[in-house]
């Protein structure tokens, strides 16, 4: 498997949903959550959320997705190791989530392709999405999830210097038999936790 390919390929799309506003609904007002539903063959949602972090995209970037930080930060997650790097901004990563709900929603595990990258104007992103990977196959313990092409955007605020506007972009398929409502219920709330989480997990390490 090409996986420098699939990383570009991911990083390309991804970055064309940056690019347009449109189609997108209200969906939670706090932290400004926007949710998109395309329909092609099949039904694909993507959901957008933002927030202002105070620091810069060179250290939120490397805080949201290395694991020595997000193991201590990221309340979502119950395990979150390395696999395997393919270069050096390119690796695998195997997730691993408490259930959610008061346990209606169970634990899913996800093994995921993360790739960074840098735009002009100080952005650093980082490009997602689920790969198969034999050494890790799918465990009776956990609902294997696959996420679609996600990403996160960190500008820079020059306006307010020491502070970046994080944009989060996830289209997640959490397999098993879910209902609807659930899923848009549950999704729209664990990206305001993960942008909380993340401006109280950068000010505890400061």
């Amino acid at each position: 498997m090409d996986y420098l390919q699939i990383a570009d390929e991911v990083a390309q799309k991804i970055w064309s949903y940056n690019q347009d506003d449109s189609g997108w609904k209200l969906a939670k007002n706090s932290v400004r959550i926007r949710h998109y539903l395309q329909w092609n063959f099949e039904i694909l949602d993507r959901y957008r959320g933002e927030g202002i972090i105070e620091d810069t995209p060179e250290k939120i970037i490397p805080f949201m997705y290395l694991p020595e930080y997000r193991n201590k930060w990221d309340t979502a997650v119950k395990s979150y190791i390395f696999l395997e790097r393919i270069d050096q901004d390119t690796v695998i990563f195997h997730t691993i989530t408490h259930s959610y709900g008061l346990g209606l929603i169970s634990s899913r595990d996800f093994v995921d392709l993360i790739n960074v990258k840098r735009y002009e104007g100080g952005i650093v992103t980082t490009n997602s999405a689920s790969v198969d990977y034999l050494k890790c196959p799918p465990s009776p313990s956990h609902v294997r999830g696959h996420n679609n092409p996600c990403e996160y955007i960190c500008s820079p605020l020059p306006e307010t210097p020491g502070h970046s506007k994080l944009v989060v972009f996830i289209q997640p398929d959490l397999g098993g038999k879910l209902p609807r409502s659930v899923v848009e219920f549950a999704i729209p709330n664990n990206i305001v936790n993960l942008i909380n989480d993340t401006r109280t997990g950068i000010k505890a390490m400061c």
